[in-house]
């Protein structure tokens, strides 16, 4: 049985006011929002970095519409993430959990991370697979799923 696939950035979305929910009653300081800052910062250039990338590369950035995709991205931020978007997205989840000093609304960020990865992140990689064979697997095998080289895994399917 396969999970039904929401769009990530929907995702991103209902996480991010989960954690408005989860925070509610915690209040930023000066270093929280400076640390949070950071943390954004880094995200929103992975993000828009690897949304760049696909679309210098004339593939689609719709992580719906797998089945479209046109080139295997390996430059800039794909370097080190195959999944820098959603490092990117995480990220922002992550940079408001500091901001608003809360570890609870670190909860979100983990099952964001979680269904990701279970959910969204396979159904992309048998379609890369499937598209563009060896090279993807070798990709694969050289560049983490996240940023870890733990999260390096799903070869040879």
């Amino acid at each position: 049985m396969s999970l039904p696939r929401i769009p990530p950035l929907l995702l991103t979305g209902a996480a991010a006011v989960a954690q408005g929910v989860c925070a509610r009653r915690s209040a930023p300081t000066p270093l929280s929002l400076t640390g949070a800052a950071a943390l954004a910062a880094g995200s929103v250039w992975m993000l828009g970095g690897s949304a760049a990338r696909f679309r210098r590369e004339g593939t689609t950035v719709n992580p719906v519409e797998v089945d479209r995709v046109t080139a295997l991205v390996e430059t800039g931020p794909y370097r080190r993430s195959r999944n820098p978007m959603y490092v990117g997205m995480a990220g922002l989840l992550l940079a408001h959990a500091v901001g608003r000093r809360s570890w609870t609304a670190g909860v979100p960020l983990a099952l964001y991370i979680a269904v990701v990865d279970r959910c969204q992140i396979p159904v992309e990689e048998k379609a890369l697979r499937a598209a563009f064979g060896t090279d993807y697997d070798h990709y694969a095998r050289r560049v983490p799923r996240w940023l870890d080289r733990r999260s390096v895994r799903g070869q040879g399917r």
